[in-house]
C-alpha cells in the first residue's frame, strides 16, 4: 500500500465586515476535502505572513495520526521544518501508537523575513499562567529572559467554540481590559483548528504556536506561558518546555516561558496585578464560558491559592465556596489530585492550619478510594442508592 499522502493547499485570503480570513485547504485520498482557517481584524493584515508555515504547524499532528507525506504548495521555512522533525521525533517515541513520522515536502523552502521590531506577543487566555507571562514582563521583572511583549491574542475555537459568539466576547472584553491596564494590545483571533483530528491535550501547544506564527511579520518573537513547572512537568503534554521551542523558526522564535515558577510563586506574582482580582477567568467547564463556574477543580485550586497569598475573596469568583462543599468534592482525574495534592503541600509549608485544608484532605481520601474502587462496583453501588431513593 502506498504511503499517505496530504496536501495543503493555501487560499486567497477573504476580507468581510473588518475581518480577514486566511486559509488552506486540506486533501488527503479517501477524504473530503477540509478546511483550516485563521481570522483576525483587517487592521492586522500587514502582520500576517505569506508563508505557510502556520500551516504546517497547524496541520502536522493530524498527519502524524496517519503518516507518509505532508506536501505544501507554498512557501516553507527551512530552518522551521529541521525543528519540526526533532518535535515528530519526540512524539513518534512518547506515543508510538499514536504518531508515525512524516516527509514534510514544500513547492518552496524559503526562510520568512523576520520582522524589523523587538515586539513579542503571546496566546492570552486570562488564567493565572498567561497572567503571569503577561504580567512579569510588562513590570520588566524577568530579568535576563526580559522580551518586549507588546500584546496578547485570546483564541475564539480553543477553550470557547466558535459557535459560542457571545461567551468569546464576554471573555475577550475581560481580556482587553486586563492587558489595556499594562499597556498590552489585546488581539482577538478566530480559528477551527479544533476541528481537525487528534486529542487537544496532544495538540494544544501545535495550535498556539501556529497562531503565533501567523503574525510573524508584526512580531519578532511568541512566547507560550508554562502550564507546568519543572518541578512537576507532565510528559507527554501538548505545551511543554521540551517541544514548544520546537516550532521556531529562525524569523520567528517560540519560547516556552514561566516552567521556573510554580502555581503557588506565579500566583504571589499576579495578585499584585490589580486587574487580576476582576478579571481572572481560570474556568473550561462551567456552563458560561466567559466566567469562572466557582465549582470545577480548576476554580477550586484557584480560589485556595488566592487564600493562601490573602486574597480570600475575588470578584472574579463571585460565589465563595464552603468547607462542607470542598470536603464533599471527588476527583476522577489524576492530574486533578495531583493539583490538589499540591495546595495541601504549600500550605504545610506556609504553616496554615485552616479548616478548608482538613476539607480537602477529605475530598482528596473520597478521591482515591473512589479511584481504587472497580468501576462494575461502583455501578452496582449507584444502582442500590438509586433504588434506595425511590423506595424512600
Amino acid at each position: 500500500m502506498a504511503p499517505a499522502k496530504t496536501e495543503i493547499w493555501l487560499q486567497d485570503w477573504v476580507e468581510r465586515d473588518d475581518q480577514v480570513t486566511i486559509g488552506a485547504a486540506i486533501e488527503r485520498s479517501g477524504l473530503p476535502q477540509r478546511h483550516l482557517w485563521y481570522r483576525v481584524p483587517t487592521a492586522l493584515r500587514s502582520s500576517v505572513t505569506h508563508s505557510a508555515d502556520p500551516f504546517v504547524a497547524g496541520v502536522l499532528f493530524d498527519t502524524m495520526l496517519v503518516g507518509g507525506r505532508l506536501v505544501v504548495h507554498g512557501d516553507v521555512s527551512p530552518s522551521l521544518l529541521r525543528n519540526l522533525e526533532e518535535l515528530q521525533l519526540a512524539w513518534e517515541k512518547w506515543r508510538p501508537e499514536t504518531y508515525r513520522r512524516v516527509e514534510i515536502v514544500a513547492d518552496k523552502q524559503v526562510e520568512a523575513q523576520a520582522a524589523d521590531t523587538t515586539a513579542a506577543v503571546m496566546p492570552f487566555s486570562g488564567g493565572v499562567d498567561s497572567c503571569f507571562t503577561a504580567w512579569r514582563h510588562s513590570a520588566n521583572i524577568a530579568g535576563p529572559q526580559q522580551c518586549d511583549l507588546r500584546a496578547g491574542m485570546i483564541v475564539h475555537g480553543f477553550d470557547i467554540p466558535v459557535a459560542r459568539e457571545s461567551e468569546y466576547d464576554g471573555a475577550a472584553k475581560r481580556a482587553e481590559k486586563m492587558l489595556k491596564s499594562i499597556d498590552m494590545d489585546c488581539i482577538r483571533l478566530t480559528t477551527n483548528f479544533r476541528e481537525l483530528n487528534g486529542d487537544w491535550e496532544d495538540t494544544h501547544g501545535a495550535g498556539l504556536a501556529s497562531c503565533l506564527m501567523l503574525l510573524q511579520k508584526g512580531y519578532r518573537l511568541g512566547l507560550i506561558a508554562s502550564s507546568f513547572a519543572y518541578s512537576y512537568l507532565v510528559l507527554p503534554y501538548g505545551s511543554n518546555p521540551l517541544t514548544d521551542g520546537m516550532f521556531t523558526s529562525a524569523a520567528f522564535p517560540v519560547i516556552h516561558d514561566g516552567a521556573g515558577f510554580h502555581r503557588m510563586e506565579k500566583t504571589q506574582a499576579v495578585a499584585q496585578w490589580p486587574a487580576v482580582a476582576e478579571h481572572l477567568r481560570v474556568c473550561w467547564q462551567g456552563s458560561q464560558l466567559d466566567r469562572n463556574c466557582c465549582r470545577c477543580q480548576k476554580c477550586i485550586s484557584n480560589m485556595l491559592y488566592f487564600r493562601l497569598v490573602g486574597l480570600p475573596s475575588m470578584e472574579c469568583f463571585p460565589q465563595d465556596i464552603s468547607d462542607d462543599e470542598i470536603s464533599r468534592m471527588v476527583y476522577s482525574r489524576e492530574d486533578e489530585i495531583g493539583s490538589m495534592e499540591r495546595i495541601l503541600k504549600v500550605a504545610d509549608e506556609l504553616g496554615v492550619t485552616d479548616s478548608w485544608v482538613q476539607a480537602v484532605k477529605t475530598s482528596l481520601r473520597q478521591s482515591r478510594l473512589k479511584m481504587k474502587v472497580p468501576w462494575r462496583v461502583r455501578a452496582l453501588w449507584r444502582a442500590v442508592r438509586g433504588t434506595k431513593r425511590r423506595s424512600n
